[in-house]
């Protein structure tokens, strides 16, 4: 049986943001929303020193390649629509393992 993982990489600009604890608040809110909705994993990673960059990881599994697609788009666009700030960039990866 295949196991399918996906990776989608999200980048925020965070316009206007000058201290870390209101960058800390959105990245929060955005994670466990993320997480709770389509049960993922979702990590920061790769800017943790910036004040205005805000790069998440979300990471899932799935027996089923369209599945997972359709799930990690969903996902995207939740992101995007519910963070105030905006979306500078995204890619999505999928691996299968065997």
């Amino acid at each position: 049986m295949t196991i399918f993982m996906g990776l989608l990489r999200v980048e925020f600009h965070l316009d206007g943001n000058d201290n870390l604890k209101a960058k800390r608040r959105i990245a929060n809110s955005l994670k466990q929303k993320t997480r709770n909705r389509f049960n993922v994993a979702v990590v920061e990673a790769g800017s943790e020193n910036s004040l205005v960059r805000l790069k998440l990881a979300v990471l899932s599994a799935s027996n089923c390649e369209s599945h997972l697609q359709s799930r990690m788009d969903k996902c995207l666009e939740m992101m995007a629509s519910v963070c105030p700030e905006r979306l500078a960039d995204s890619s999505l990866e999928i691996y299968a393992a065997d």
